[in-house]
C-alpha cells in the first residue's frame, strides 16, 4: 500500500479517449491502442493534485477517485 487510502477507476464504458487525463498527468495515464484511458491506480503522493486535475476535466466524468479503505467508514461521513 502507498500509504494513501485512495485510487482511481477509468469507467472504460464511458471513456471516450479525450486524452486531457493524459495531457495533465502522464504520469499516471496512458491511451493505448484500444483508444481507453489506462491509469495507475495508485500514484505517488505528490501526483494525487495531477490526478484530481485529470478527473475533473474529464468531459464524461469517467475517472472517479475511490476515498477511504474498503468496508471501513470514511472519516468525512462522521
Amino acid at each position: 500500500m502507498t500509504g494513501s487510502p485512495k485510487r482511481l477507476h477509468i469507467d472504460r464504458d464511458m471513456c471516450e479517449a479525450h486524452a486531457l487525463c493524459v495531457e495533465i498527468a502522464p504520469e499516471i495515464f496512458d491511451l493505448p491502442d484500444d483508444d481507453i484511458a489506462v491509469c495507475d491506480e495508485n500514484p505517488p503522493e505528490k501526483l494525487w493534485p495531477k490526478a484530481y486535475s485529470a478527473a475533473s476535466a474529464c468531459p464524461r466524468q469517467a475517472i472517479g477517485i475511490v476515498e477511504g479503505i474498503p468496508g471501513r467508514p470514511s472519516p468525512k461521513g462522521k
